[in-house]
């Protein structure tokens, strides 16, 4: 098993396929990308759609990892409220919404390297929403993030009901 307390080499995520953060820390799921061949770096399920409630300990948690996080890029409909800028950990990340929809967060660290996670909709079923963080990280995936929802049958359109009207 990998030491996770060693930082990974400079561009790259952390070995290890799932790894539960502390307590009321982010659940995410960040997979070995050595080639970044996937689409998708990792998962993530919020608890909530208050990003304000759910973002410093996504970016904590991956400050922890890959170092500072500058820019988050985020689905303006899936959340409550989207403030332009947070301070985490005493940095500030900046919050740009987009309308695409398409179930991810793009993250920045530095000027130009971007991660991609899927985001989990949070009130997904606990074995539906492990099962979309498998996908996500699965080697070499080639899956769009709103097709590995809908597979996994924890798609939702953003802000709105499932599909199947839960």
């Amino acid at each position: 098993m990998p030491d996770l307390d060693s930082p990974p080499p400079t561009g790259l995520l952390a070995d290890g396929a799932h790894e539960s953060m502390r307590p009321g820390t982010a659940l995410l799921r960040l997979t070995t990308t050595h080639e970044r061949a996937g689409i998708l770096d990792g998962a993530w399920w919020p608890r909530s759609r208050t990003l304000t409630a759910e973002l410093p300990g996504l970016v904590s948690a991956l400050t922890e990892r890959l170092g500072p996080i500058t820019r988050i890029g985020l689905d303006s409909a899936a959340w409550d409220e989207l403030p332009t800028r947070l301070t985490v950990d005493d940095r500030v990340v900046h919050i740009d919404a987009f309308t695409v929809g398409d179930g991810t967060v793009l993250v920045t660290r530095g000027h130009n390297d971007h991660f991609s996670l899927l985001v989990v909709p949070p009130d997904t079923p606990r074995e539906t929403a492990r099962a979309a963080m498998t996908a996500a990280v699965r080697t070499g995936n080639p899956g769009q993030a709103q097709q590995i929802l809908i597979d996994t049958d924890s798609h939702q359109t953003p802000g709105g009901p499932r599909r199947d009207g839960r």
